[in-house]
């Protein structure tokens, strides 16, 4: 069994902010490889683990995908929850989807250990299970500029970075079916690509 996780906040008001593209990339991905011809509502429904979940075959892998709803800054709590019952190891078995504003809209990043970088989801993964020995693909989100970094955050992708973000977050899902296949070392080559930063005025909250 493999674990994906999405990182995001639960709650229609956090629907399609920038800190949700994890959850994104985990509904996405849950259409993608239990009925490609299903609608846009199709996603991990079942309640387990604080978090809605979704079990699926990528290849000849069974997955679990994870959307914790404890909200960003406890996300480690589900994690840990999901891990132990299956009996996984984080080094081999999890992959964690996030939002980074330290790389451009369009950009995707994909690492097999490291530290939280700011991210309050990936810095509670990192307290409950105690390494920093597991896989995260991070999506960018370009630096939020004059705006505070909370409500940067928390807002909407502006008419320019939604196209990017959206074309990203379907690389994440190839990415992470690649990951499940052939494992990090052939994710990270074909996916780990440098984008140029958006130049010009720092990007304002479209909220």
């Amino acid at each position: 069994m493999k674990l994906i996780v999405g990182l995001g906040n639960p709650g229609l008001q956090y629907a399609r902010t920038r800190h949700n593209v994890g959850f994104e990339a985990i509904d996405r991905l849950a259409r993608r490889v239990v009925n490609p011809a299903a609608s846009a509502g199709v996603g991990c429904a079942r309640a387990r683990f604080n978090g809605l979940t979704l079990e699926a075959d990528i290849g000849d892998q069974r997955v679990l995908l994870l959307k914790p709803t404890t909200f960003m800054n406890r996300s480690g709590k589900s994690v840990a929850e999901a891990i132990g019952f299956f009996k996984m190891d984080a080094a081999t078995d999890l992959l964690v989807i996030a939002d980074d504003i330290d790389l451009p809209c369009g950009s995707l990043r994909i690492r097999g250990d490291g530290g939280a970088g700011g991210h309050n989801g990936l810095a509670d993964i990192l307290a409950a299970l105690g390494s920093p020995q597991w896989s995260r693909c991070r999506i960018g989100i370009d630096k939020p500029g004059i705006i505070p970094q909370a409500d940067y955050v928390l807002g909407r992708f502006t008419d320019d970075q939604a196209p990017q973000v959206d074309e990203c977050i379907d690389q994440a899902c190839l990415a992470v079916q690649v990951w499940c296949r052939e494992g990090l070392a052939a994710s990270m080559n074909q996916f780990n690509k440098k984008v140029t930063a958006n130049a010009g005025e720092p990007p304002h909250n479209s909220n």
